[in-house]
């Protein structure tokens, strides 16, 4: 069935995930021209940005053409929405290669339970996207596949892990990616490219692969959106639920703590960063919630805490890979990674995760920075060795916390700075708030809306 009017490509890349799949379901617009205007947008962009590892150009154009014959086409959530998979995810007929050269190019033989749901759902996945070897780095640098750029500055990262989806999403290359977070590497490079990045609490969402958790329970794997219900969408079709889709400003006052403090001790948010902060508490105080500067305990030895299991799971993940094959840093890290699983305990059995449960029997919702300041160099830890490194990675990011502590934790846009790169924001809460994180989210998007896509490359 042919749609009832036609749309300028350069709009349909513009569109929110649930504009563009309402206009399918009404039959406003074909998923074929969806998909073809967003395989555009990749010829233009991709040789600029370096963000798919694969793309799948007649494969896309193959599902969006069934698609447009689907027998339950307004039954389906996201009908027609290209979406960009994370390259340590499966997809049918596609290597799957963790940033790494030191995997295999066999292909996965069946698409992933995360994808299968994405597919069922409607969405139509245009490629696999980048990220650093074994999803290890807040930096999307591959020394296989090279470096992925951000489209707000070429110069500068997208962040990572999961920086080449965010930079697909940002460019308007797709407009939905799938990514997964360890340490961050959801929010980091929504807070990079300007998206919102949620990293649901172990357990919402399947870890990709089937296992039962990944990284000894650091690890979630999560949307990476432009707008917050798409992203609410987006994560019930992951979870299987209907619990959180078209998510409404929260309903009633709630108690929120805020915090500026960095969990690295001595490392210190920039003074936009700070101001950012404060204007949103601000905004919500006027709002009507209960706002609270709060101190949040971060235990001197986080870094020790998370680090360990940090290393051990990267050991896990290197087990069958050829080590001479691995980057120097990756090789080291693992080396020391497999004598730290003889200690390691799962996340849920630490005492951090116990302390921030009691803790957050005070507030809802905590807000704190994503990051210290904008998106940084490319580049800027190339050649340096894994504990350098990890020293200054650990000043900039304010996410690890919530990894180990296996609470949910949302990162969004807000503001720029006075180079023009985005800002953020995180929602971190106690378990089971997803809702709540998404509810506060949508409200603090409409009282500071942010641009939709990153400005256009020159």
């Amino acid at each position: 069935m042919q749609p009832s009017t036609q749309v300028d490509p350069s709009e349909l890349i513009a569109l929110p995930a649930l504009e563009l799949a309402r206009r399918v379901r009404e039959r406003q617009t074909s998923p074929t021209a969806i998909v073809e205007a967003h395989l555009e947008r990749i010829d233009a962009l991709e040789p600029t940005i370096n963000a798919f590892q694969v793309i799948r150009r007649a494969e896309a154009l193959a599902e969006a053409e069934r698609l447009d014959e689907h027998p339950q086409l307004t039954q389906l959530p996201l009908a027609g929405v290209p979406v960009a998979i994370k390259d340590n995810v499966d997809v049918a007929g596609l290597p799957t290669r963790h940033g790494s050269g030191a995997t295999g190019t066999q292909a996965a033989e069946q698409d992933d339970e995360l994808v299968r749901r994405l597919k069922a759902a409607g969405c139509v996945v245009v490629g696999k996207t980048k990220l650093p070897e074994l999803a290890i780095w807040p930096f999307t640098e591959s020394a296989a596949f090279g470096d992925t750029h951000n489209p707000w500055d070429p110069a500068r990262t997208p962040g990572g892990s999961s920086g080449g989806s965010a930079a697909a999403v940002a460019a308007g290359m797709a407009a939905l990616a799938l990514g997964s977070d360890g340490g961050g590497s959801i929010r980091i490079p929504a807070a990079c490219c300007g998206l919102y990045g949620l990293k649901p609490a172990p357990g919402l969402v399947p870890i990709a692969g089937g296992g039962d958790e990944h990284w000894y329970g650091l690890s979630s794997f999560g949307p990476l959106a432009r707008t917050v219900a798409d992203a609410a969408t987006a994560l019930d079709v992951l979870a299987s639920s209907n619990a959180y889709s078209d998510p409404q400003p929260p309903a009633r006052r709630l108690r929120i703590a805020h915090s500026a403090r960095h969990p690295t001790i001595g490392a210190r948010a920039s003074t936009a960063v700070r101001e950012a902060l404060e204007e949103a508490v601000s905004l919500l105080a006027g709002a009507g919630h209960t706002t609270l500067k709060a101190r949040v305990p971060y235990p001197a030895d986080l870094a020790v805490r998370f680090g360990t299991r940090w290393l051990a799971g990267i050991a896990q993940d290197s087990e069958r890979l050829p080590a001479a094959a691995l980057e120097p840093r990756t090789r080291s890290m693992a080396r020391l990674g497999r004598l730290a699983q003889r200690r390691v305990k799962p996340v849920s059995a630490g005492a951090f995760a116990r302390r921030m449960d009691a803790w957050f029997e005070q507030y809802d919702l905590l807000i704190t920075p994503t990051l210290a300041h904008a998106a940084v160099a490319l580049g800027k830890w190339s050649g340096k060795g894994w504990i350098a490194t990890a020293l200054g990675v650990s000043s900039w990011l304010y996410t690890t916390p919530w990894n180990l502590a296996g609470l949910p934790a949302a990162s969004l846009p807000f503001g720029l700075d006075d180079h023009g790169m985005p800002l953020a924001l995180q929602v971190i809460g106690p378990r089971g708030s997803e809702l709540t994180i998404l509810e506060l989210s949508r409200q603090l998007e409409r009282l500071r809306p942010w641009r939709q896509l990153a400005p256009e490359l020159a």
